[in-house]
């Protein structure tokens, strides 16, 4: 509970270092933000990996669809939920045809060979997804899977992990709420932001709503 809801954070000294943030556009920064962690480290890895160059609501789609195929049925007081999230034993009992069962359900085949090196990887332990891994090291491993690249890996750290300084830099929200500088630049700011870019990536985000979404 104190991950998925970032208890630990210290927002007091995160404001230190990113109130400066709001030189760039008043009210940028907003104090108190939390990273969101995940209740299953597994389905929020896959769930990065549907969520690549699309939008939250279509990674939703294809994440409810790929529970709803593969998930086992369960009983809860909720309506509209029914299933559990299929585990990474699940996913690897596919085989190889998990492209052609995934196809179906609109998940690509590149994005179906990155589900499938994730769960190898979880069943075979030889990843580690928890809150007590080290991010870095971890994420040297994902970045060699197939079909991840540095967003991903960035994002899985930011939700997975809960590291602070995790910064996809290259997510579209990220770009549209600094202006769409230039990647390059967008880095340079983010120096400043050390070790909380993750924050700043929140703030960022926070920033693209409007006043009733927040």
């Amino acid at each position: 509970m104190r991950h998925l809801f970032d208890l630990n954070c210290q927002p007091s000294e995160i404001g230190k270092v990113l109130e400066d943030m709001n030189q760039i556009s008043p009210g940028l920064y907003d104090p108190g933000l939390r990273l969101p962690g995940c209740f299953d480290p597994f389905e929020m890895s896959v769930r990065a990996v549907l969520g690549q160059q699309i939008t939250v609501k279509a990674a939703r789609t294809l994440a409810a669809r790929l529970a709803n195929s593969f998930g086992e049925t369960i009983e809860t007081p909720f309506d509209d939920l029914t299933v559990s999230f299929p585990t990474s034993q699940k996913i690897v009992s596919l085989g190889s045809s998990i492209e052609n069962q995934l196809g179906p359900l609109g998940i690509t085949g590149i994005r179906a060979r990155s589900i499938a090196a994730l769960a190898v990887a979880v069943k075979n332990d030889a990843i580690d997804l928890s809150v007590q891994a080290d991010p870095e090291t971890e994420m040297s491993k994902l970045l060699e899977m197939p079909g991840i690249g540095p967003w991903t890996a960035q994002y899985i750290a930011m939700r997975v992990f809960g590291w602070p300084d995790a910064f996809p830099h290259t997510d579209y929200g990220v770009k549209k709420a600094l202006g769409n500088l230039p990647e390059r630049t967008i880095l340079e700011l983010s120096e400043a932001w050390k070790p909380w870019q993750a924050y700043a990536t929140i703030n960022l985000w926070n920033s693209l709503k409007t006043g009733a979404d927040r």
